[in-house]
């Protein structure tokens, strides 16, 4: 083997090492780095009843559009409606964690 096809191994493998450690660095990060990026419980659950509030509003335009017949509306806004009452539920219940006893 010449000096340059060893030279271009070398530097290939260095390469692959450098490009491996770079895409795995955020799997063996700091668990509380990662912590302070996902959304808290509050933030979900107050983006699922917007989320759900939302879309009952689009579907209810689908259905004024004729996009949508009475049986679809009916089934959808149900779903919705669960995923919103849900949602405020989790959120009633994260606020009176957060709250001293009433006396």
């Amino acid at each position: 083997m010449s000096t340059v096809t060893v030279a271009v191994f070398v530097l290939g493998l260095v390469l692959i090492l450098v490009v491996a450690a770079v895409v795995s660095a955020p799997f063996f990060g700091a668990p509380d780095r990662l912590a302070d990026q996902a959304p808290g419980d509050r933030e979900r659950w107050e983006r699922q009843k917007r989320q759900a509030l939302l879309a009952i509003r689009e579907a209810e335009l689908d259905f004024q559009m004729g996009k949508l017949t009475a049986e679809d509306l009916a089934s959808m806004r149900a779903r919705f409606e669960a995923q919103a009452m849900e949602a405020i539920a989790a959120l009633e219940r994260l606020g009176a964690a957060g709250r001293p006893p009433r006396a």
